[in-house]
């Protein structure tokens, strides 16, 4: 006898209709990007009456479920340091930890040496996601995707900031202090922290972005 499916498109359909918990058959199946949906959107199984956590694999997807309490790397430029200062008291009130990688003061610096710090400390595993901020955020996010291993964006608002992670499964943010106010770099960092790599069509789209930067370093 088939064992019965739990799809990601029967969560969303849930939360469609504002259910907080799934009711699901004895030995039924939950898909991968069915348990992340779920564990993102707080929807709990039940089983035959029973309730039951997500599986472990929901919570080890590559960087793609919300992570309190893992290591987010803040790094900025000169132009960048005093929202720098902010956002890293803003991240720990949501209950991430900070590496800061500098720079420490607003003395004139290059900010390629602290965009590499960031995404170096993301590419190793040193920090499970990075933050670089400079003038414009643009230099700064050109030099993070120089790193292999990393997939940096550069947001100025919380659609782009949703966008970057649904879709493209990017590890690091880049902002620019003359560009956005401290407030909405506040949002946009929460949404980027908090909001999940959807899968699914995007996957395979991603998987290309990450075979093009492969196909370069064979040949180095």
């Amino acid at each position: 006898m088939a064992k019965s499916l739990i799809t990601e498109g029967m969560v969303r359909q849930a939360i469609s209709s504002g259910q907080k918990k799934m009711n699901a058959p004895k030995g039924a199946i939950i898909t991968p990007l069915a348990a992340e949906l779920a564990l993102a959107k707080g929807i709990e199984f039940s089983f035959s009456g029973q309730s039951a956590k997500l599986p472990e694999t929901a919570h080890a997807a590559s960087g793609s479920s919300p992570s309190k309490g893992a290591i987010v790397a803040f790094g900025s430029d000169h132009g960048g340091f005093q929202l720098k200062e902010q956002l890293k008291k803003y991240a720990e009130g949501l209950g991430y930890k900070v590496l800061d990688v500098g720079t420490s003061n607003e003395e004139p610096c290059d900010y390629p040496d602290f965009a590499y710090a960031v995404a170096k400390s993301v590419s190793t595993g040193e920090a499970w996601r990075g933050v670089m901020i400079d003038g414009a955020g643009i230099g700064s996010c050109v030099v993070a995707n120089k790193v292999p291993g990393v997939k940096a964006a550069c947001c100025h608002n919380e659609f782009v900031a949703r966008n970057a992670r649904e879709h493209n499964d990017t590890n690091v943010l880049t902002l620019g202090s003359r560009v956005v106010g401290s407030e909405v770099c506040k949002e946009i960092l929460k949404i980027w922290l908090e909001t999940w790599f959807s899968g699914g069509r995007h996957k395979q789209r991603v998987e290309k972005i990450d075979e093009v930067e492969k196909r370069f370093l064979k040949r180095s």
